[in-house]
């Protein structure tokens, strides 16, 4: 199969027909062979109705339901697992984004060879102060923080290679950032198309003023886990061990004033409480990072990495190995 086009939307029950109808023409016109997800995240309208009825007349539309609204990164994730296309293709169900742009997004991941190819909405036809400049401030603060230059991060519309979305896992609000996990996780032939921004047609807007704050604390937390989250010790012990030591130093001149110069009222002195703030915020940041390397020694994907290629030479089997395998089967 070519394309899976992937599509998150909640209570977008009127541009569906549409959407489909669009997409159903563009991969007519260049024979790819396709299927189309619909994740609804927990509508309360007819959009589960709507994709019944299309799914009816176009065997290639499927659709999953979730029970409740669970966010875009869900709906994404589902998505995800569900392709089986050579080239995952997402975009939003409000007709923001042109069905026209698949088969460019798709070449670009075939021949050109990117893993990811992320859609630029260079003229945009939303609210300057509630979403043109607050974008901008976000893709310029993430550009900076992750060093994936992509002018618009956030672009519902998007092209993988299958590979990528099998490797990778959307939560929370992360979907905001997938190229920075696709990053983390060794996808590094990043890619952006100058995609149509149309005006909405439909409904509203499904994000409010939240996302702002929601987005800025999952970028530290991909940060985080991206360099750290199989060594958390060489964050929290490195950070735990430089404010355990200024603390001790302080402590350490306070001591030596005292015995040495006759200082008085040692312990009277902002100083002090500075170096014991010190040292027991040391203490416990080190402690954290301890307990961060036992999660992560116990937890069930320790030694879980992507392999982009294996050459295994078959070995011949030896006494050695046949004694081992007996001793096995006799433990069993």
């Amino acid at each position: 199969m070519n394309i899976s086009v992937i599509v998150p939307l909640k209570n977008e029950e009127e541009s569906l027909p549409e959407l489909t109808a669009w997409i159903e023409r563009v991969m007519d016109a260049h024979h790819f062979t396709y299927e189309v997800w619909m994740i609804d995240d927990g509508s309360t309208d007819d959009s589960w109705s709507v994709i019944q009825q299309l799914a009816a007349q176009n065997p290639r539309i499927k659709g999953i339901k979730f029970q409740r609204n669970y966010g875009k990164s869900a709906a994404l994730n589902e998505g995800f697992s569900a392709a089986q296309g050579d080239v995952v293709i997402t975009m939003d169900a409000d007709l923001q984004d042109s069905p026209d742009e698949i088969p460019e997004l798709y070449r670009m991941i075939m021949e050109d060879g990117y893993d990811l190819v992320s859609g630029w909405k260079k003229k945009r036809y939303d609210n300057t102060f509630t979403k043109n400049i607050p974008s901008k401030l976000y893709n310029y603060t993430t550009t900076r923080m992750s060093g994936v230059k992509l002018h618009d991060m956030n672009c519902g519309l998007k092209s993988y290679r299958k590979k990528v979305v099998k490797s990778i896992e959307v939560y929370g609000e992360m979907h905001r950032y997938i190229p920075v996990i696709a990053k983390w996780n060794g996808f590094r032939k990043i890619g952006e198309k100058v995609v149509e921004h149309r005006a909405r047609k439909y409904g509203v807007t499904k994000f409010g003023l939240e996302r702002f704050i929601n987005g800025f604390l999952d970028l530290a937390t991909i940060m985080f886990i991206g360099k750290f989250g199989k060594r958390p010790m060489h964050l929290f012990g490195a950070l735990g061990s430089l404010c355990f030591f200024v603390g001790f130093v302080v402590a350490a001149y306070l001591a030596l004033a005292k015995i040495f110069f006759d200082k008085v009222n040692m312990t009277d002195r902002p100083l002090f409480f500075f170096g014991l703030l010190c040292m027991i915020i040391g203490s416990q940041l080190f402690l954290t990072g301890f307990i961060g390397e036992l999660v992560t020694r116990n937890a069930t994907e320790r030694n879980a990495y992507l392999v982009e290629e294996r050459m295994d030479h078959t070995q011949p089997v030896t006494d050695y190995d046949l004694q081992v395998s007996n001793l096995a089967e006799r433990r069993l």
